[in-house]
């Protein structure tokens, strides 16, 4: 047992890192909030003083705000629901006995290490292009006219992008989840005569639901703020423009740091909130 000493030596070593950790994320949060109440024009007067809330209402009375939370939902739901049910399917097939499993295996994760920028380059060029597309010409072998993606089907192109990309972190997870399984339980099962889809539904996803909760949990965090992907494809156009590229378009575009700033507290606000739903809907599952 740890003595009072052997604590408070722990706590006075781990006390700057602590330190260290805090200030990395208090200060950006600290000077977004300031700036979120100041009229801040870096290339038009520079600070022009205290606003108040009056950046908070113009940002939420845009006409683009909503709308761009709206797409921010629909993106993360949808890649969620395509990794998730995918990922438990990759898991299922990775984990049975192949010839080459261990090359299959790193040829499934290999997405995942490609930069955003890089994989929606590709998709947008090599895929999805209209004209010279893998997608255009696959269209043209049937008979039918090649789908403009990116303008047609927008933001079903932007969740099946970043689908791709989190395909391998979830798939990774869930197949983890799947070989810490004990086997005799299946074998039991399988004993006594129950079929394959009981065994998957009253054995195996029960057992993959705290692996699914952390998969969800963790995508959730990073595709809420999702925009390389954007900028590089359809730039915020045909209703893909999510909160952080609005507010990207409010910094960069509009040279207002303060409206920018008041955006960044509501996007902070969204993540908290969806964060809250998702730990009380599905995070039960790591208590249990």
């Amino acid at each position: 047992m740890a003595t009072q000493h052997s604590r408070s030596a722990a706590r006075l070593m781990m006390a700057p890192a602590v330190i260290l950790l805090l200030g990395w994320m208090l200060i950006p949060l600290t000077m977004t909030l300031w700036f979120s109440f100041r009229k801040f024009l870096p290339l038009r007067g520079g600070d022009l003083g205290w606003v108040g809330f009056d950046n908070y209402t113009r940002f939420v009375s845009s006409s683009s705000f909503w709308p761009s939370v709206q797409a921010t939902l629909l993106i993360v739901g949808g890649v969620l629901v395509i990794t998730v049910v995918l990922g438990v399917l990759l898991a299922l097939l990775l984990d049975q006995p192949m010839w080459g499993q261990g090359v299959v295996r790193i040829l499934v994760i290999a997405p995942f290490f490609v930069m955003p920028t890089v994989s929606a380059l590709v998709w947008k060029n090599m895929f999805m292009d209209p004209v010279n597309g893998l997608l255009a010409h696959l269209w043209k072998a049937f008979g039918a006219a090649p789908i403009e993606w990116l303008s047609q089907a927008s933001l079903t192109s932007i969740v099946i992008i970043v689908s791709w990309q989190w395909l391998p972190f979830a798939t990774l997870i869930l197949l983890t989840a799947i070989q810490s399984l004990d086997s005799e339980q299946l074998e039991a099962a399988e004993m006594d005569g129950a079929p394959v889809l009981k065994r998957f539904w009253f054995i195996i996803l029960p057992h993959l639901s705290r692996a699914i909760t952390v998969v969800i949990l963790i995508q959730t965090i990073f595709l809420l703020s999702i925009f390389a992907e954007i900028f590089v494809t359809t730039q915020g156009s045909f209703g893909t423009k999510t909160l952080t590229y609005l507010i990207f378009q409010r910094v960069l575009e509009s040279q207002n740091v303060g409206l920018g700033s008041a955006g960044g507290v509501y996007a902070i606000i969204l993540a908290n909130i969806v964060a809250l739903f998702l730990m009380r809907i599905v995070g039960r599952n790591l208590d249990a």
